[in-house]
């Protein structure tokens, strides 16, 4: 195949990638591709992920009032903000007259980075702050609420503190992917599940590879539980396909305003069979309190 038709056999393949409209500018200015609009294999697997993300946020955006015009969306750990810049490429350039994303990110430089890319694309309703999830919860450049928070492979503690926030700012939607979950792997080496650790059940933990993987997914069960708690309804899903990436799993919950007092109950079960209790104030401040007999809770019986 000679070197033209390489090309040309690349440029379709890319043309089938990308969304209608999308810009190219702004995908080599996010090194996604290069600056001969050319896409690697790493890079397409990447550009996959986010695509496939937009699709689920899409949906969402398109369930607020008026078909999200005046839409504000939040991307926690945002790092170099790719998929903030994508979803306002797609979404809000056009279709969201009104509305108004933020970038969240504690490295300044990336912030700054991020802050004159959006200049220099007349990306002019996207907002980039270099602020802690303490402060951003509190912040008045942020209003006081949102409409979606989003978090893609924010590491380890990271999508608590996304949630944590969308908690915070009575998030109508929450998109997580998690990352690197290693808070709860951590604790279990350290207690050994002491409630567990007589019972066939402690071999889950045994080697440091399984306790790893137990821990990574006992962290995005706890999660679950925590938001279905505080009033959302949760879907668990894949992203992508696992051969593009390992941090594939997808949490979406949905305000509903109705806390659900098992999941509560079942959230405090886990922690104390597992020796995790001491992570409660630390990753689950606001789940409701629960009393000692379960007829007189303020909560619904579901």
């Amino acid at each position: 195949m000679s070197a033209a038709a390489k090309i040309e056999r690349e440029q379709a393949a890319l043309r089938a990638e990308l969304r209608p409209g999308q810009s190219v500018e702004l995908l080599k200015q996010l090194h996604i591709l290069t600056r001969e609009g050319r896409l690697n294999q790493d890079s397409r697997r990447k550009l996959k992920q986010v695509l496939h993300l937009f699709q689920f946020i899409e949906k969402l955006l398109l369930e607020l009032p008026q078909q999200g015009a005046a839409a504000t969306l939040a991307d926690h750990g945002a790092g170099k903000s790719y998929l903030g810049f994508i979803i306002y490429d797609l979404f809000f350039r056009d279709r969201a007259p009104a509305g108004q994303v933020y970038g969240i990110e504690t490295r300044t430089d990336l912030v700054e980075r991020s802050r004159a890319l959006a200049e220099r694309l007349g990306f002019d309703r996207m907002r980039f702050l270099n602020l802690t999830v303490a402060e951003s919860a509190t912040s008045a450049e942020l209003p006081e609420q949102v409409d979606v928070v989003t978090a893609l492979h924010a590491c380890d503690t990271a999508t608590d503190d996304a949630i944590e926030f969308a908690l915070a700012k009575r998030a109508r939607f929450v998109v997580v992917v998690p990352c690197c979950q290693a808070e709860v792997a951590a604790s279990l080496r350290e207690h050994k599940a002491l409630a567990l650790a007589r019972s066939p059940l402690a071999e889950l933990w045994r080697h440091p590879l399984h306790t790893r993987e137990i821990g990574s997914q006992l962290t995005n069960v706890l999660r679950c539980l925590y938001l279905e708690a505080c009033g959302y309804r949760v879907t668990v899903t894949e992203l992508v396909g696992w051969e593009h990436s390992m941090k594939n799993e997808l949490i979406i919950g949905r305000r509903t305003d109705q806390p659900k007092a098992s999941a509560a109950r079942r959230l405090l079960e886990l922690l104390d069979q597992f020796g995790l209790r001491a992570l409660q104030p630390l990753r689950f401040p606001a789940l409701p309190a629960l009393p000692a007999s379960p007829a007189s809770s303020a909560l619904p019986q579901d």
